[in-house]
């Protein structure tokens, strides 16, 4: 395998490995870290390569378990969710605001989750992977990464709403 063709496998998911990388650390420098051992890991390995049936599934599952290898050896961090993304010049002042704050809240929700259900939210609604990709990325079960989702998205509506009513009678 040429350079180019490894560039053209892996640049398509060099982002997604980034943001999957960034969920589970804490810092832009350690996720960039990952991400370059993860890309550097993968070259190594080329030869291999074409052997994969989905390289992308793969890096993620690389990623993944170099992540969690990182967090126990520095002990358990805090994550932080920032989401610049959403910009819209047609709304008021107080409706930016209150999305802001309702993306801060969901971030901070998703960050008191159960693990398995934090990266299957992560993979599914922010990442948009198919379920049977996450499946394989998990090693889950079908039917467990929708239960999973299933109750993430079912604590964040809740913890959101309360969070909304909250003094409203």
């Amino acid at each position: 395998m040429t350079q180019s063709e490894f560039l053209n496998t892996v640049m398509p998911f060099k982002d997604k490995v980034y943001r999957l990388a960034k969920r589970l650390l804490i810092s832009n420098e350690e996720a960039e870290d990952a991400t370059q051992e993860v890309l550097l890991k993968l070259w190594s390995n080329k030869k291999k390569m074409q052997s994969y049936k989905n390289v992308e599934a793969f890096s993620m599952t690389m990623t993944k378990n170099l992540c969690f290898d990182k967090l126990k050896s520095k002990q358990a961090q805090n994550l932080k969710i920032v989401h610049s993304n959403y910009e819209d010049h047609k709304t008021s002042i107080q409706k930016q605001v209150e999305a802001v704050d309702s993306l801060d809240w969901v971030g901070k929700i998703i960050e008191t989750l159960p693990e398995q259900q934090r990266l299957v939210i992560q993979l599914r609604d922010i990442e948009q992977y198919d379920l049977e990709e996450i499946a394989k990325m998990l090693d889950m079960k079908n039917t467990a990464v929708r239960v999973a989702l299933s109750r993430a998205r079912k604590t964040i509506r809740e913890q959101l709403t309360n969070t909304h009513n909250y003094g409203i009678k």
